[in-house]
């Protein structure tokens, strides 16, 4: 039976999910150490996990990355608005948790349109008091709607950080088509926003070639894309790269405490701002 849900910026109706097919956000819960997961998916990671073991350590270096992120930007940049798109199932520590324990009058939009994430949106909505979290179902491909959805939420006229971490390598397109997208999001935001970004790779650990290639074969509906360092960089143009500037995702910035990874983390990230 179909059901509403309620709490986001509009009641979102919702299908029938087939939990007995891994499905890439709970595969991805799983990765990064959450319960929002079934059978399907753990076996689905654990078969990623044997053609490439480095992928049981992508999830919580991609987590770390994020928080590590989100600090800076609320803290040393002073930003007070951000536009997380392709935000998953909600785990500890997610967007709004570590920009509003920095400033509580933090205001975030999260976008995804997967049905398995909009049945837990309701967990992404407990926000501080003094800000603001809210809920927008809507295609990462269709920018242009994210920001007119978004603007009952953010002011525009105010710097905004958009954020996609772990979302365009669900994005079929070539490098320029990417970079069309995301221009698209950066010209409706001010001066002073920034754009932060993570990518698998696929010119720095061929594992992660057969690993894409297994992922593939499990879930044809959401196939994954990886791109080099050279596509990354072209997303950046014109913006003013944060040091150290496009790295692997552990070595942007590790706080003391980070956990520290052997060998190379085949996820790109990188923080810009707009001048």
């Amino acid at each position: 039976m179909d059901d509403w849900l309620r709490g986001t910026s509009r009641p979102v109706k919702l299908t029938r999910i087939d939990t007995t097919v891994p499905n890439v956000a709970r595969v991805w819960n799983y990765l990064v150490g959450g319960r929002d997961n079934f059978e399907a998916d753990r076996q689905a990671a654990k078969q990623l996990i044997a053609v490439a073991p480095v992928i049981s350590d992508i999830g919580p270096a991609s987590r770390a990355f994020m928080s590590r992120v989100v600090r800076f930007l609320a803290d040393e940049a002073g930003i007070r608005q951000f536009l997380d798109i392709g935000t998953g199932i909600p785990t500890a520590g997610n967007t709004h948790e570590v920009a509003q324990a920095i400033a509580s009058d933090s205001r975030i939009v999260y976008v995804d349109n997967d049905p398995v994430v909009l049945v837990h949106a309701r967990a992404l909505l407990r926000s501080a008091p003094e800000g603001v979290t809210s809920y927008l179902d809507a295609d990462a491909r269709d920018p242009s709607k994210i920001i007119a959805s978004s603007r009952l939420t953010l002011d525009f006229e105010q710097p905004v950080a958009l954020v996609l971490i772990d979302i365009l390598n669900f994005i079929e397109g070539t490098g320029d088509e990417i970079g069309a997208l995301l221009r698209v999001l950066l010209d409706a935001v001010p001066s002073g926003s920034y754009l932060v970004v993570s990518q698998p790779a696929n010119d720095l650990d061929d594992s992660v070639l057969a690993a894409q290639q297994r992922w593939n074969q499990l879930a044809s509906a959401t196939p994954v894309w990886l791109r080099d360092r050279g596509t990354v960089t072209a997303w950046f143009d014109g913006l003013e790269l944060v040091e150290p500037g496009i790295v692997e995702v552990d070595k942007w910035r590790p706080a003391n405490g980070d956990r520290a990874y052997a060998g190379v983390m085949p996820l790109y990230g990188a923080v810009g701002r707009k001048p």
